[in-house]
């Protein structure tokens, strides 16, 4: 389980750095793969409200809604930002 927890608390900064360059861009679809990517993580580390922003970006994309990923991508970070804290906090009681 640390293994896990250290391998999310790695790509998912690295992901949502991403995802925010794509946001700048407006690189729509390299944003919702980024999404995608990290959806799976997110479910395995049970961070389920993580995930269906995640899916949220995706639909978005998919309809080309494109007006409310500014405010998806905020709320999947302060939701990824604090799932990190908790994480890292678990790792120091291995």
């Amino acid at each position: 389980m640390k293994r896990y927890i250290s391998l999310y608390l790695d790509v998912a900064p690295k992901t949502f750095e991403e995802m925010k360059s794509n946001l700048k861009n407006e690189d729509w679809e390299q944003l919702r793969i980024n999404a995608h990517s990290l959806k799976p993580q997110a479910d395995f580390m049970g961070i389920d409200s993580l995930k269906e922003e995640l899916i949220k970006i995706e639909e978005a994309v998919k309809a080309n809604n494109v007006d409310i990923l500014e405010n998806l991508f905020n709320a999947s970070l302060i939701i990824s930002t604090n799932s990190e804290k908790l994480l890292k906090e678990m790792l120091d009681q291995f």
